[in-house]
């Protein structure tokens, strides 16, 4: 139990304390601020010393900005902390950490089943059966096909581990190249993603978005993969220019996409995407599970511990580089 008082946390994102799994008892004798809005942001940050980020997509910090007076750490409620690198906090000296773990296995999970969406045709399959319409056909199977896992951070790993081990061809990028990694036996660099597009079957897009990943992949790229390839973003949807990835799709230049995040969420309804049948597509979702928030409250809490003890914190970001530094992308 905690039980110092001298740090006031805020709590952006939720209404009452007792949103987050177990914090009746982890922040006991901690003064607790909820903001579940903007205006309520503004007016909980005034003297307090940490903040925590519940929900991942909040850009409301920003707005904020002049009430923060006190602040010296930052507990991020996901693994991408895109929506928070701003200037003003980039260069300040206030710590950022994100929930660096909690959504690996999760995602690489849910990219093993676009795989087999493709592979198999589930998608078709239902579409038959809603017609009622007795109708076969062929399907692929993923073992030896070559998957190309762009990022090599906590969720690439998990991604290439996970497509390794179902029997598939896996390359990684990574930030730099290097031998002997403990999970492959070669990391790419990154110069060498243009070279790598043309003998994959797959492209999986985990990057952290930053300056550098804006819009990473582009005509340049689609135009580089194979007609039957598909491609698979999990990432965030500003690491690829949309306007070219329909062009790709609607030109059969690459054969579909999987794509669970986009540049404007929610998908805007009049988005050709919607309407293509070589694409699936879902709300942002892939690393939700059942108890993905106790996750993600252990972290905070685990954290705020080291935080009162004086020791360092885990999944520290380097807010310079826009990423935990673990040989990810930049």
């Amino acid at each position: 139990m905690i039980t110092h008082n001298h740090n006031i946390v805020v709590i952006h994102g939720v209404s009452d304390v007792n949103e987050i799994p177990g914090a009746d008892i982890a922040l006991n004798g901690v003064t607790v601020r909820c903001a579940p809005n903007t205006q309520s942001l503004r007016d909980a940050l005034p003297g307090a010393t940490i903040l925590l980020g519940w929900s991942f997509e909040a850009t409301e910090l920003r707005q904020v900005w002049d009430a923060v007076d006190n602040l010296r750490w930052i507990q991020w409620g996901g693994a991408g902390v895109d929506a928070v690198l701003f200037p003003e906090l980039i260069e300040s000296n206030i710590e950022l950490t994100n929930m660096k773990g909690v959504f690996d296995r999760a995602i690489a999970e849910y990219v093993l089943g676009f795989l087999l969406s493709f592979a198999k045709g589930f998608p078709q399959t239902y579409e038959a059966q809603l017609a009622h319409k007795w109708s076969w056909r062929g399907s692929e199977n993923i073992e030896k096909t070559n998957v190309l896992v762009v990022g090599v951070g906590g969720i690439g790993r998990a991604i290439g581990r996970l497509l390794q081990a179902v029997g598939c061809n896996v390359t990684i990028i990574g930030r730099s190249g290097r031998n002997h990694d403990e999970d492959f036996s070669y990391i790419h660099p990154i110069q060498s993603l243009d070279s790598l597009l043309p003998d994959s079957d797959y492209v999986v897009v985990a990057l952290p978005l930053t300056r550098k990943t804006f819009r990473k992949f582009g005509s340049k790229q689609f135009s580089l993969m194979k007609n039957s390839a598909r491609f698979i973003n999990i990432g965030r949807g500003a690491l690829v220019d949309e306007t070219a990835l329909i062009d790709a799709l609607m030109t059969n230049a690459i054969a579909g996409a999987a794509l669970d995040v986009f540049e404007n969420e929610p998908l805007h309804p009049k988005s050709p995407l919607w309407d293509l049948n070589q694409v699936i597509i879902s709300p942002h979702m892939s690393g939700e599970y059942g108890e993905y928030k106790i996750a993600m409250a252990n972290i905070f809490f685990r954290n705020l511990k080291r935080f009162q003890n004086g020791q360092p914190l885990i999944n520290s970001i380097d807010k310079h580089l826009g990423y935990f530094d673990s040989q990810q992308i930049t």
